[in-house]
């Protein structure tokens, strides 16, 4: 007789299978990161179709298959209303889902990264933002996910020297892992300028002080650096550590 599991999970991404089938990539409260089988899901009379759609919060049921997992029941929690009507808001919900599935590797429950989720997708769907810092979010999420899995870069300190910084041309480096001051620019080959501005914000994303960054006055400057240094950083650690 097969083992039923029960769990609660945010479905980070969905794939059409055969005529009528899904492959949702789930990240759950009690089992980490699954991939699970959902049976004739795409057909109209589906019973598991209303609580398995992409970006929900569902209590999920499953039974282990010979080659997968495969979902026997789907109950929505929470739909995340204000994010799936509000087109910026589901570009972000996509960027974190993507960095999800593609940092978090194998079945391994971890209650810090179950608490991010939830405070993500919470905050994106229901902080009083304005529009320009929705991608705060999504940055957010990605260098306080890169802390949990241990790739997190040091922000005060000079990775090479390790003397402390100071306000003066400071450089990021993906290949080792933090910033580098002016003195130790000439010892490596792959680098790119980090404004004081955005170290400093780095810095707010990790201690999670969000009233702080609600009061920043964001620029197309800071989120043009915010998307190079993390797009930079994502690339590497995917090459490197997730091979």
């Amino acid at each position: 007789m097969a083992v039923h599991y029960r769990t609660q999970g945010f479905i980070l991404e969905k794939s059409d299978l055969r005529e009528a089938d899904q492959l949702f990539d789930v990240y759950t409260e009690d089992f980490g990161k699954l991939r699970i089988l959902g049976r004739a899901v795409r057909k109209i009379k589906s019973k598991l179709r209303s609580g398995a759609e992409l970006f929900y919060l569902s209590e999920i049921e499953f039974i282990q298959g010979r080659s997968y997992k495969t979902l026997t029941d789907a109950i929505t929690i929470e739909k995340f209303k204000n994010t799936r009507k509000d087109l910026e808001r589901l570009k972000v919900a996509y960027q974190i889902s993507e960095v999800a599935n593609s940092l978090i590797k194998g079945q391994e429950k971890d209650e810090r990264i179950w608490n991010l989720l939830n405070e993500v997708f919470e905050k994106l769907n229901n902080y009083p933002l304005p529009t320009t810092h929705y991608s705060l979010i999504y940055h957010y999420f990605f260098w306080n996910l890169l802390s949990i899995l241990g790739y997190q870069i040091d922000l005060y300190n000079c990775v090479l020297c390790q003397k402390k910084l100071f306000p003066q041309k400071l450089y990021f480096s993906s290949e080792e892992g933090g910033i580098i001051c002016s003195e130790c620019l000439k010892k490596i080959e792959n680098k790119k300028e980090i404004s004081l501005e955005t170290i400093k914000i780095l810095r707010i994303f990790l201690k999670k002080d969000w009233q702080t960054l609600l009061k920043l006055k964001i620029t197309d400057f800071h989120k043009e650096s915010l998307e190079s240094v993390s797009e930079n950083y994502f690339s590497y650690v995917k090459e490197h550590y997730l091979l």
